[in-house]
C-alpha cells in the first residue's frame, strides 16, 4: 500500500513523458489532480486502517544492499502519517492551482509529479539512506522548478543558493547517518533496529558529534537561525506553488527528522543538549517575527514567518528532552504540539504563498506599499487572506492555537524563561499580520497601476478559490476538533518520550 502510495506519482510522470507535446495544459494538470486525489483517498484508507499507539504499520522491508545494512523499509505511525497525510492534501491543492499555469506545462507537471513522491517518500523511510535518498533528491528537484518557473534571473541566484547550502547541510546529515551506522553491532541503517539497540547509550563525545552532525543537516533543512539565510531569497523568486511546497513539505523534512532520528536513536545525546535546542529555537521565533515585521515584501515577509514557526517545533521537541523541572505529560503536550505545529503550518502557509502567488499575478510586485483597498475590489480574496493570517499568528478556532498551546504549555515547567520569550513571538506575530492586512486591504483603492491605464485586478478564479478554501477549512477542522488530529499523534509521542528517557 505504501508502495503505491510513494511511486504513484513518479509513474504518472514517467507516462506523462511520453505523451506529445501537443497535449492540452489541462490534459497535463488532470491527471495531476487524479493522480493527487487517489494518493489522497489511499493515505485516507491507510489512516483508517491503523491503529494509534500499535507502533509501524503497513511496513514494506526488501533487502537493497545487504553487505552495507541498507534495505527497503517503509512504514508509518502517528508521527509520520499526519505529515503523510498533510504532503498529500497540499499537493493536491497545488495541482488544482496550476490550472492556472501556461508556462512548459509538461515540464511543470512531471517535476511536480516527481517532487510529490519524494515528500511522500521521506516520511514513510524506515532506513536512513532511503530517507537520506529522498532528502537529497528534493533538493535537486526544487532547483530546477524554482530556476525554470521563478521570477527571472534572480530566480537563479537563488535556486543555487538554496542548492549549495541546502546540499552542505545534507553532506553532514549523512556524516551524522554513518557514524550511527558504524557505532551498531552489525552494522546496519535500519532506523527500527537502531532504535532498539540505542548503539549510542552512553552518549559521550562520539554521540555528541553525531548529533552534532545530524542537527546541522536537519537544522539548515528546517531552516533555523544562523542556517536559514537560503529561506527568503528561495521562497521569494520560487512561482507559488514552489514556495507552497517549500514552506509546507520541504521544512518538515528538517523537523521530522528530529523526531524520528534525532530523538529516538540518540536519546542520551539528545537530552544532554536539549537546552542547546531550546535556545535555538527560541532565537528563531524572536528572530523570525521581528525581521518579518520590518519586511514590506508579503512573499518575503511570509518566509520569514516560516523561521519563527518552525522556532516553535524545535522549542517543543527541545523541551520534551528536558527531563528536569517537568513531569511526562508535559512532555508529551510539548512533544505533541511540535508534530501538530508542523501540520499546522503546512496547512496555513501553504495557503498563504498561493494567495500571495494571485497578489502578484494580479499587480505584478510582491510590494505591499503598491497595494491598498484591495478589500473593496477582491472580496473572496481579502476574505481567505484574512482568514489564513488570523489562523497563522494563532488564533483560538485554527490548528495554530492547538500547537502552540501545546508547545507552551508543555515546555513552561522545564524552560519558563525560553517559553516566556517565545510568547512574544505570537505577539509579534499578530503585529505583522494586521500590518500586512491593513496596508494591502484597507483604506483607498491603489493598484500598481501605470499612469491613465487602471490595471485589472480581479478576484479569485474558482480553480484558485478551490485550491485555498480547502487547506483553511482543515485549519480550521482541526482548530475545532483536534481529537481527529491528536487520537493519532498523542500515542506516538508517548512512545517517543519513553525513547528519549531511556
Amino acid at each position: 500500500m505504501l508502495s503505491v502510495i510513494v511511486f504513484l506519482p513518479a509513474v504518472a510522470a514517467l507516462a506523462l513523458l511520453l505523451v506529445p507535446r501537443r497535449t492540452g495544459r489541462r490534459v497535463l494538470v488532470g491527471a495531476w489532480i487524479v493522480v493527487s486525489a487517489v494518493d489522497l483517498a489511499l493515505i485516507v484508507a491507510v489512516w483508517l486502517g491503523m491503529t494509534p499507539g500499535g507502533g509501524f504499520s503497513f511496513v514494506e522491508q526488501v533487502p537493497w544492499i545487504p553487505s552495507a545494512g541498507i534495505s527497503y523499509h517503509v512504514g508509518v505511525d502517528g508521527l509520520s502519517l499526519p505529515l503523510l497525510a498533510m504532503t498529500a492534501v497540499l499537493f493536491g491543492a497545488c495541482a488544482v492551482f496550476a490550472l492556472r499555469e501556461t508556462r512548459r506545462v509538461k515540464a511543470y507537471v512531471v517535476l511536480f509529479l516527481a517532487m510529490q513522491t519524494v515528500c511522500l517518500g521521506l516520511f514513510v523511510a524506515l532506513d536512513l539512506i532511503l530517507f537520506f535518498l529522498f532528502f537529497d533528491l528534493s533538493i535537486v528537484v526544487m532547483y530546477f522548478l524554482i530556476t525554470g518557473w521563478g521570477h527571472g534571473e534572480q530566480a537563479r541566484a537563488a535556486a543555487l543558493k538554496f542548492f549549495l547550502y541546502t546540499f552542505l547541510g545534507s553532506l553532514a546529515l549523512l556524516l551524522g547517518f554513518i557514524g550511527l551506522s558504524l557505532a551498531a553491532t552489525p552494522h546496519t541503517f535500519d532506523m527500527v533496529t537502531l532504535i532498539a539497540s540505542n548503539p549510542l547509550a552512553g552518549g559521550g563525545v562520539y554521540g555528541g558529534l553525531v548529533l552534532l552532525a545530524i542537527g546541522i543537516g536537519l537544522a539548515v533543512k528546517t531552516p533555523t537561525v544562523p542556517f536559514h539565510t537560503w529561506l527568503p531569497p528561495a521562497h521569494t523568486e520560487a512561482p507559488a506553488t514552489g514556495s507552497a511546497i517549500l514552506a509546507g513539505v520541504l521544512l518538515k523534512m528538517g523537523t521530522y527528522g528530529f523526531v524520528r532520528i534525532a530523538m529516538p536513536m540518540l536519546p542520551t545525546s539528545w537530552r544532554h543538549y536539549a537546552l542547546v535546542v531550546v535556545i535555538v529555537g527560541v532565537v528563531s521565533v524572536v528572530y523570525g517575527a521581528l525581521v518579518a515585521l520590518a519586511q514590506t515584501d508579503i512573499k518575503r515577509m511570509i518566509a520569514y514567518t516560516s523561521v519563527n514557526h518552525m522556532g516553535y517545533v524545535l522549542l517543543g521537541v527541545g523541551a520534551a528532552g528536558l527531563l528536569a523541572g517537568s513531569d511526562e505529560q508535559a512532555r508529551q503536550l510539548a512533544a505533541t504540539g511540535a508534530v501538530t505545529q508542523m501540520v499546522s503550518h503546512g496547512l496555513i502557509t501553504g495557503a498563504l504563498f498561493l494567495l500571495t502567488g494571485v497578489l502578484r499575478d494580479r499587480g505584478g510586485t510582491y510590494d505591499m506599499r503598491a497595494y491598498s483597498g484591495l478589500a473593496a475590489r477582491t472580496p473572496r480574496f481579502a476574505g481567505l487572506f484574512t482568514v489564513a493570517a488570523f489562523a497563522s499568528l494563532g488564533l483560538p478556532g485554527f490548528s495554530g492555537f492547538i500547537a502552540e498551546f501545546q508547545i507552551f504549555t508543555g515546555s513552561l515547567g522545564a524552560a519558563p524563561i525560553a517559553t516566556g520569550i517565545a510568547v512574544l513571538g505570537i505577539v509579534l506575530t499578530a503585529a505583522l499580520f494586521l500590518l500586512a492586512l491593513q496596508r494591502v486591504f484597507l483604506g483607498e483603492l491603489r493598484t500598481p497601476d501605470a499612469p491613465g491605464t487602471p490595471r485589472v485586478f480581479a478576484d479569485l478564479h474558482p480553480s484558485e478559490t478551490a485550491a485555498i478554501a480547502p487547506l483553511l477549512a482543515l485549519a480550521t477542522i482541526i482548530g475545532l476538533a483536534p481529537r481527529l488530529l491528536l487520537d493519532v499523534i498523542e500515542p506516538a509521542a508517548t512512545t517517543l518520550l519513553h525513547l528519549v528517557a531511556r
